[in-house]
């Protein structure tokens, strides 16, 4: 396949602004932009295959940059939902530094990462009406979806403003680097053609853009962080055991789609994951598959093996052998509880009413149903590990509870 036809397998593509950006993709040679949004000090799995894009394109032969909003976060894009919270600017700057840092892993140190706050800092207000204002008709920017359906809620005057600032980006970007193409989710079109628009007005060139379909589930919902779901693609504050479990529980419906969309997979291996993974869904196969690829991508092949033996630990109840630090990710929102050493087990089950009463104890018990640190007890008088900090109680087979000596 060509980049272009690989691009379109994998439903990559949505709009596109130029019929010619498909054989210019297929040359190589162009320089192209991402932006990212600092308001949050890393990117989400709603993000993923966007940026997953800058790696595309560069194996393909294109030079990538990426602007981190420093000017933008403090503004806010429109959402078509209703107006963001204002963002502190120290909490900005600081996720600045820390999505550089998350950029340059995982695309190289050789990636250029630039920051529209360095052009904006020294503007006045003048200057943007006069330089950039004067050149955008506000009837162009109302007829913007996103613009559109927040109209009816309210649209404050700093995010109408927004695709003025990232319209001028793109302006900033083709002169000082030579960057003729800029691509985002297709939440983002209006914003991605307004800096072809002043380009085409103030330079006289032909820039390009595209944009990408968002990430969803079979819902049509957003994987995203204004959603209430999101899953870092930083370590520490999404483990890769979370990261695992989560992507072990996406639908079935939806796997080839993001086997395509979150991997380098080529087509004949994704149709082979498919057809084993149909005939026996139960394996879950194709989420497996995806969840290696995308933790090996993100933190490496040790990060990923230790987060597959965890889940099976957990999942086979051998939990014994886990680490302080991987039971507080591993069991985080588990019921946890306090104890004295000299309580026994079946008044620590009835007194936290993990059970409702002795007798149901005793029968949980006498059903193998009870587990101390992963050994089945059937002994009520047991009493905790005092040498553990966390002794995990399952009850059944999900049911799990902490508890931590007083």
């Amino acid at each position: 396949m060509t980049l272009w036809e690989d691009l379109e397998y994998r439903g990559l593509i949505k709009d596109v602004t130029n019929p010619l950006l498909k054989e210019k993709l297929n040359e190589g040679g162009l320089s192209f932009y991402i932006g990212a949004d600092p308001t949050a000090e890393s990117l989400h799995i709603g993000q993923f295959s966007t940026f997953l894009m800058v790696e595309r394109l560069k194996r393909a032969g294109h030079k990538p940059y990426i602007l981190v909003g420093g000017a933008t976060g403090r503004v806010g894009d429109p959402r078509g939902t209703g107006e963001r919270d204002k963002a502190d600017v120290k909490v900005i700057e600081k996720n600045f530094v820390k999505i550089k840092k998350q950029m340059q892993k995982l695309f190289g140190e050789d990636v250029t990462i630039v920051n529209n706050f360095d052009w904006f800092k020294d503007m006045n207000y003048i200057d943007f009406l006069r330089d950039v204002g004067k050149y955008i008709n506000v009837n162009y920017m109302l007829n913007k979806d996103l613009v559109k359906r927040q109209l009816d809620i309210g649209i404050s005057y700093a995010e109408f403003s927004y695709m003025l600032i990232q319209g001028y980006d793109f302006k900033k970007l083709f002169e000082t680097y030579g960057v003729t193409l800029q691509f985002g989710g297709s939440d983002q079109w209006g914003n991605l053609t307004t800096g072809i628009e002043l380009i085409r007005k103030l330079n006289n060139e032909e820039v390009y853009a595209f944009s990408m379909p968002l990430t969803t589930d079979s819902s049509g919902m957003k994987l995203g962080k204004s959603y209430g779901n999101a899953l870092w693609l930083d370590k520490e504050m999404t483990s890769s055991y979370e990261l695992y479990q989560y992507m072990l529980n996406f639908e079935d419906v939806m796997m080839e789609d993001y086997l395509k969309k979150f991997t380098f997979l080529n087509k004949e291996e994704i149709d082979n994951i498919m057809r084993e993974h149909n005939e026996k869904p139960e394996l879950r196969i194709a989420q497996k598959r995806l969840a290696k690829e995308v933790i090996t991508f993100l933190h490496g092949e040790e990060e990923y093996n230790h987060a597959k033996e965890v889940s099976e630990s957990l999942f086979t109840g051998n939990v014994a052998n886990l680490t302080d630090d991987e039971i507080l990710k591993v069991f985080k929102g588990v019921p946890t509880f306090n104890y004295h050493d000299d309580e026994i087990l079946i008044d620590l089950l009835v007194n936290n009413k993990i059970v409702s009463s002795k007798r149901e104890a005793r029968e949980f018990f006498t059903n193998n149903a009870i587990s101390l640190n992963g050994q089945i007890v059937n002994d009520e008088n047991i009493k905790l590990n005092v040498n553990r900090k966390y002794n995990i109680v399952r009850r059944g087979k999900k049911k799990y509870f902490i508890f931590i000596k007083l």
